[in-house]
Order: structure tokens, then C-alpha cells, then sequence
């Protein structure tokens, strides 16, 4: 394995790999001989040689600590703000958020509190306590399974073996995203327990968490997005009213720079090459930015900016979607580089105006995917982690970073209803004028006929390979037409034209999210498997194959055959090949607002494939219910029911199975968050027959005209034909594999 792997790499890589093993050697030899400890001094050496660090140079050469720290605290404050967040936007961005958003301040406090409390709410987790042994926080403590990692030099951490607990947990923690939570309590009630209890953290967390060691310094990622928090902790908290007994700047400064210096030497060039990278590179270009008082930041942005922009190409298809066709990670990216385009025009840097198209791009294919509510579908991982979790926002609702794109890019048409709080802070800045009532003024109206223009119409991401068709009273149809994710589909699901469906405004065909990583492997492939998506599977067999948490064996191949939108209606047809030989045909008809209509045909590869296919195959749709319908199961008719909604599920061939939280077979779960999984219910319907054969499900979106009666009018391998009867209305569908795609004809009853 090691000789195959070997065999693939470039010049490039085998040399940094070489270089990165013989530093990692070097390091582990000198840990192992003088166990690493953080030394107040060495920040001397890591300061740039600004003359009016001076005095801060003088103090910590002889030692007085906090003498450097007051003089670090009044360099900060009194030099230009270049980060999103500075001391000097308190004064007017604190009132304004009071003002404009005024269960604010409960809501900050309950957050704060339980942090004060020792209860932390992470990813799908709620009250956790990180206590062992009596102590505060147990910073390689993971609460939900008992476990703790060990403490050892930081590459032989195995943390992705079970035996640690799960690293996602641990590092959601060690992130220090709630210290957003407690600055943002302070700056609201300005009770002093919130910036004590950051205090008390970082003092505890550099404690037991020395330079090189333990599974807090093993993910370059983790290292970034904490440094990036440990900025918003420096403007939330560098309060000058305050005498301090702990040199805590002194601290904290010295922390990020051994950080970002491992951060820089150890990029994940070669090992996550994805969102990992970006992130990385995102820390190494806003610390760098925001921070010129560190003698290595003008090293560190360039080499963040330049990561970010190459990595934009390599990652960011042409029509704005993130190549590894998860929602979840899209996001992340589209917040990574908002907060790169915030500092860049913050600090006039030359990057700033390809960041703000990269938001653009980013932005533009975020609200394609995002229904009228603002939340996106659930494809691929969801890792519930965010850049930017301040206020419990759950990950789908992606209303903040829509508004604050439209703020930053002055494109209104991304935004979905008033600018969320959290874009107050993230645009705090004079020159967004947003705290002052300027561009994003809340109270500003918007007129009905602009409003109705500024509506998204149905669309497709095409390189990303998501097809949307939306209807005016909300109704939000998302296929999956594209490629298996990203180099080896780490983060993608078996789930090739699976589809999500929101009716009205409420979900209705759901993806059931991503429950656990490596800590339960059983639950990792399960969620992930075709039988878990909404989609077809042929003699229970999953599309494609895993292989490990993050990778696969067997990857499908998908190919969009036609798609076609007009105003009352939208056509899809795609293929895969994840059953070969054995070839799986979708086609998807949806009236606004009325019907759709998805047509599943089993057939083979090719005509000696289909010759050669004399036996019986057993074809499964499964639909997966959002748990705020109610379902009805009645021989082949579903009904659902959600407070004045209703819809059906009408099959004119098959065996209609329901699951509620079902062990045997899995279904009937799903995990709306990392971690908590809940149950739900799924529907299957299966049919066995010789190939070709269709399969048919039809969904009455207006309960108005509720179906009757669905029935085949003709079958052949080429097309499939349908006699739908309703309450008003009687209409055929026909789906043509050939130049003739698809025909509807809707006619009143009785004509």
C-alpha cells in the first residue's frame, strides 16, 4: 500500500513529506528530552520590530509580565482596528443590537450562564460537562462516551481511533467558538463573570495544552479556527477599565504564534487538500492581516492569501458550488472567505476585490440552494461545526451569510429578510455603517413588486450538479445529478439523484445528516448508504462502496440526461451507473405547486447486459419524512399532514413498507445535527421483476385535488405512461427515453 501510494506522488510532495517527517522527527526527539512548556519570554523573539513595542520588548526582558501586558493592551487599543470586531465598535454597535434585536440580551445571558455553569451545547449535543477528576474543563475530555485522548506528542495522537473518543467532540470544544459567546454577553450586560470566565479558560486550557503535545495541536484546522477565536477574544476582552492580575495578552499572543507556526508547517497540502487547507490558510491570512505586531504575520498572509486564491480554483466550481457537493462544507467555504473579504477591506489589501467575486460566486450558488426560509438541504457530511457560531443558529439556516454577502457586495437580491445579528458583529467596522443604520438598516421596506422580482427562480448548479425547482408558494425541489464528491469523497454520501423536497415552506423528503465520524463507524456507513437517501436501490445493494470514515471503494458515476424549467413547471433526467451492470434512470416532473412525479427505470448497461439478465431484481424507493408530518399509510397511498398542509404519496406498482426508528433494518432514523440522531419515518417501496421495469411515485402537492387513483396506461424499456385521477382533474404523464422526454396533459374532470 505504502509502495502504490508512494508510486503517485509528485517530486513536490515527496520532498515536503520528507521535509515535514524529518521536522516531526526533530520535534518529538526534543519533547521526549525537555518536555515542552510555554516560556513568556520567547514572545520577545516573536515580535515585529515596531519601535513602539519598546516598552512591551523591555518588560518582558526582565521578566515583568504585566507590565508587557498593559502596554500590549494599550498598543491594541490604540492603533487602527483591523479585524471584523475591535474595543472601539462597543460604544455603538453594543446599543444597536439591544435596540434592533431585543431578546438579544436574554438569549446572550442563558448562553453565558450555562458556560458559567460548566454546560457547553455542541454540534447536536446539549449540557455537556467537561469535568474529570475534579477538574474545570478537561480540555481532552470527550463527556459523551467517557473517553479522553492521550497526552503524547501531537502526530502520535491516533484520534481517529474509537479508543480516544470522538475527535469531533473534543476539538469542538478546544475550537473556543464560545468565547464569541461569553464576549458577546459582556459586551450586551457588561457583567464582568463573562470576561473572568474566558480568563479562567485560557489560563487553564495553555496549562495543559504545552506546545507539540496532545490531540489539540494534531488538526492544523483545529489550530486555525482557535486562533481565529482567540482574536474575537482579544476585541472583546483587551479592556483597558480592567486591571488584570494575569499577564493574559502576554499569553494569549505568545499561544497564537507558536500556533500559527505550526500551522504553517504542517498545511494540509497532501492530506485534507479541501476545506482543511482553506480554513488553514483562512487563520495564517486574518491573523496574519490583524496582527502585524507578531514579526511573522507579513509571512503568514501571504502565504494564507496566496492558498486561499489558488485553492479557489481547485475547489470552487465555475458555478459557485464547493467541489465536494456537500452543503454543510459549501457553507463553511462561503464564510471563510467572507471573513477573508471583511479583513481584506478592513486593511485595504490588494486581495480584497477577488475576494469579494469569490463571495459573490459562493453566495450566488448558497441561495440557489437555500429555500425561501433560508435553510439549505442536507447533502452530503454535515459535520455541525460553523465559523461563526455566536448565537446557537443551527448550520442549514444560512440566512446570516446570505445577509452579510448582500451587505458586503451591496447585492440585496441574496439576502433573506432583515440582517441577522450575527451580521452586526462580523460588519462592525465604521465602513459597514450597519450599526448606524446604513446599508442594512432593518427598518428599511422593501416594495412587494421588487420583492416578488427579487425571488429565485428554479435553477441548477450544474458543474456542482444540484437541479432546483422552486414554485411562488415556497416549494423547494433539490436533485442531486452531480459527481461523488470531491478526490476521494470524503465527505459525500451514497445518494446519486436523490432528491429533498420542502412543501410550502415545511421539509417534507429530508437527508438524514451525518451522526457520528469515526467514533461509531456502524452509524457513520449506515447514514451514508443509498437505502438512507432518497433514491433507488437494486437488490439492497448501495451504490457506492465505503471504505473507511472518509473514503470509498466503488464511487457511482452520474450523468444529467435533460433539464428543463418554465414557469409552471420543471423537467430532470439522470443516470448513474452504481448497480452496474445494472443502470439506474431517474426522471423527475414537478408542477408548481400541484404534482411531481419521479419515475425510476431499472434497466441494464447495454443490450448483452440485458440479454444476459434472465433473473428477478428487487428495486426499493425509499422516502425519507421530515418528523413535523404526520403519515398515514393506506395500501398504496400515503397521506401527510402538517398543521394545514397536506400531501400524498400515491404508487401505482410496488409494496409500500413504513419504518418508525426501526433497529432491523436502520430506517426510520435520521440526525438533524452531528451526533443527535433522532427518530423519524421512512417509507419503502419495493417491486421485483425481470429488467426493464419502471417504477413510478407520485406526490399531490395541492390538497385541493388530491389523487385517486395513479395507474400504468402502457410500459415498455423505452417509456412509461400514466393515468393520474384526482378530485378535479385528470392528467398523463409520459416519460420517453428518447428526443421526446417527457408529456403532461392536465385535463378538468369530466372533460
Amino acid at each position: 500500500m505504502h509502495l502504490s501510494r508512494l508510486a503517485h506522488m509528485d517530486v513536490d510532495e515527496i520532498a515536503w513529506r520528507a521535509k515535514a517527517a524529518a521536522r516531526i522527527a526533530w520535534d518529538r526527539f526534543r519533547v521526549s528530552r525537555t518536555p515542552a512548556a510555554w516560556d513568556r519570554s520567547e514572545l520577545v523573539t516573536a515580535l515585529s520590530d515596531d519601535l513602539t513595542l519598546d516598552g512591551v520588548r523591555s518588560a518582558l526582558d526582565t521578566g515583568r509580565w504585566r507590565d508587557a501586558h498593559r502596554a500590549l493592551g494599550f498598543h491594541i487599543a490604540f492603533t487602527p482596528q483591523r479585524f471584523a470586531l475591535s474595543a472601539s465598535n462597543h460604544s455603538t454597535l453594543a446599543p444597536a443590537i439591544r435596540e434592533r434585536f431585543p431578546r438579544a440580551l436574554a438569549q446572550a445571558t442563558a448562553r453565558a450562564e450555562n458556560i458559567l455553569a460548566g454546560r457547553y451545547d455542541l454540534l447536536g449535543y446539549r449540557d455537556l460537562t467537561f469535568r474529570h477528576n475534579g477538574t474545570e474543563v478537561d480540555w481532552q475530555l470527550d463527556p459523551v462516551h467517557g473517553r479522553e485522548a492521550p497526552r503524547g506528542f501531537w502526530s502520535d495522537v491516533p484520534y481517529l481511533d474509537p479508543s480516544c473518543g470522538d475527535h469531533k467532540i473534543i476539538w469542538e470544544l478546544n475550537r473556543h467558538q464560545h468565547w464569541l459567546s461569553l464576549g458577546r454577553a459582556f459586551w450586551l450586560t457588561g457583567d464582568v463573570r463573562y470576561r473572568q470566565r474566558f480568563l479562567t479558560e485560557l489560563a487553564g486550557w495553555m496549562e495543559v495544552n504545552p506546545p507539540l503535545t496532545g490531540i489539540n495541536w494534531a488538526s492544523m484546522l483545529e489550530l486555525g479556527l482557535r486562533c481565529i477565536s482567540w482574536l474575537w477574544a482579544l476585541a472583546f476582552f483587551a479592556d483597558l477599565s480592567t486591571s488584570d492580575e494575569a499577564p493574559w495578552i502576554v499569553d494569549l499572543l505568545l499561544g497564537m504564534d507558536r500556533q500559527l507556526t505550526h500551522i504553517e508547517q504542517n498545511l494540509s497540502y497532501y492530506f485534507s487538500p479541501n476545506t482543511h487547507l482553506l480554513g488553514e490558510a483562512l487563520a495564517l491570512y486574518v491573523c496574519g492581516r490583524s496582527l502585524p505586531l507578531l514579526r511573522g504575520s507579513a509571512a503568514r498572509e501571504d502565504l494564507g492569501r496566496r492558498i486561499l486564491l489558488d485553492e479557489a480554483r481547485r475547489q470552487i466550481a465555475s458555478d459557485g458550488g464547493h467541489c465536494e457537493r456537500s452543503t454543510h462544507y459549501h457553507r463553511y467555504t462561503l464564510d471563510f472567505y467572507l471573513l477573508a473579504s471583511v479583513v481584506a477591506r478592513i486593511t485595504k489589501d490588494r486581495a480584497a476585490a477577488e475576494f469579494d467575486r469569490l463571495v459573490s460566486r459562493l453566495a450566488d450558488a448558497a441561495r440557489v440552494l437555500a429555500d425561501d426560509r433560508g435553510e439549505m438541504p442536507q447533502f452530503g457530511d454535515d459535520d455541525g461545526g460553523m465559523l461563526f457560531p455566536m448565537t446557537g443558529r443551527v448550520p442549514l439556516d444560512i440566512r446570516d451569510s446570505l445577509a452579510e454577502s448582500a451587505i458586503l457586495l451591496n447585492r440585496p437580491e441574496l439576502q433573506i429578510g432583515a440582517p441577522p445579528e450575527e451580521a452586526y458583529w462580523l460588519l462592525a467596522h465604521p465602513m459597514f455603517a450597519i450599526a448606524t443604520g446604513g446599508p442594512a438598516r432593518p427598518e428599511r421596506p422593501v416594495e412587494a413588486g421588487r420583492a416578488e422580482r427579487r425571488r429565485p427562480r428554479s435553477a441548477a448548479l450544474q458543474d456542482t450538479g444540484y437541479y432546483v425547482s422552486r414554485s411562488p408558494r415556497g416549494d423547494h425541489l433539490v436533485i442531486d445529478g452531480g459527481a461523488h464528491g470531491y478526490l476521494n469523497g470524503g465527505h459525500a454520501h451514497a445518494d446519486a439523484l436523490s432528491l429533498t423536497l420542502t412543501v410550502a415552506g415545511v421539509p417534507l423528503l429530508v437527508d438524514p445528516g451525518t451522526g457520528a465520524y469515526t467514533v461509531d463507524s456502524a452509524l457513520r456507513d449506515h447514514l451514508r448508504s443509498s437505502q438512507m437517501h432518497n433514491t433507488l436501490t437494486v437488490d439492497g445493494r448501495s451504490q457506492s462502496i465505503v471504505k473507511g470514515p472518509f473514503s470509498w471503494s466503488t464511487m457511482a458515476r452520474s450523468r444529467v440526461r435533460r433539464w428543463q424549467t418554465h414557469r409552471t413547471f420543471d423537467y430532470f433526467e439522470g443516470t448513474h451507473d452504481g448497480y452496474h451492470p445494472i443502470e439506474h434512470r431517474r426522471h423527475v416532473l414537478t408542477v408548481h405547486g400541484d404534482l411531481m412525479v419521479v419515475a425510476d427505470l431499472v434497466t441494464a448497461e447495454s443490450s448483452s447486459a440485458l440479454r444476459a439478465a434472465d433473473r428477478k431484481h428487487t428495486a426499493s424507493v425509499h422516502w425519507h419524512i421530515d418528523p413535523r408530518w404526520r403519515v398515514a399509510v393506506r395500501e398504496a397511498a400515503v397521506t401527510f399532514t402538517a398543521k394545514d398542509l397536506q400531501c400524498q404519496l400515491v404508487v401505482p406498482r410496488g409494496h409500500i413498507e413504513r419504518f418508525d426508528a426501526d433497529k432491523e433494518t436502520g430506517l426510520g432514523w435520521r440526525a438533524p445535527l452531528y451526533g443527535a440522531v433522532e427518530p423519524s419515518t421512512s417509507l419503502r417501496i419495493s417491486h421485483q421483476d425481470r429488467l426493464p421495469f419502471w417504477m413510478a411515485s407520485v406526490f399531490a402537492l395541492n390538497r385541493e385535488n388530491a389523487v385517486v387513483e395513479v395507474e400504468f396506461i402502457e410500459t415498455t424499456d423505452v417509456s412509461l405512461a400514466l393515468r393520474v385521477v384526482r378530485r378535479q382533474s385528470v392528467d398523463e404523464v409520459r416519460f420517453n427515453e428518447t428526443d421526446e422526454p417527457v408529456f403532461f396533459e392536465h385535463l378538468p374532470l369530466g372533460a
